[in-house]
């Protein structure tokens, strides 16, 4: 069992209300995969409908998922393929024991270098 910590920072022309929207789309999304759990992160996100959101952390979600069955790898293509579907300036960051990884807008094969070399210091492949 590993814990990906993900800071998700809409583009910061949207206003809060749009980034907390933004932010609780992606939560669902990862939620649908095979994970062991989705939660706030240190300073993330309150209940719904919660006033006083931190805009530097509105996005902070931990998620707890099996090092094997490829469940990383499905979580970091959610997150590219999250990235891909808007024209905004998302970032992503993905923080596991201290080796943190920013994605955002790119073209697809720098983005899959990147990621592939992240994936394999991560899964052993």
């Amino acid at each position: 069992m590993v814990n990906v910590l993900l800071l998700i920072a809409p583009d910061p022309e949207l206003d809060l209300e749009a980034g907390e929207r933004l932010a609780r789309q992606l939560r669902s999304e990862i939620s649908e995969l095979d994970v062991e759990s989705v939660r706030p992160g240190p300073g993330g996100t309150g209940p719904d409908g919660a006033k006083g959101t931190d805009p530097l952390t509105l996005g902070a979600v931990v998620v707890a998922l099996s090092t094997s069955g490829g469940v990383f790898t499905s979580l970091v293509e959610t997150l590219c393929d999250w990235l891909g579907r808007s024209s905004a300036r998302h970032r992503v960051s993905l923080t596991i024991d201290g080796d943190t990884i920013e994605l955002e807008r790119a073209s697809a094969a720098e983005r899959r270098d990147l990621v592939d070399a992240y994936i394999r210091r991560h899964t052993g492949d």
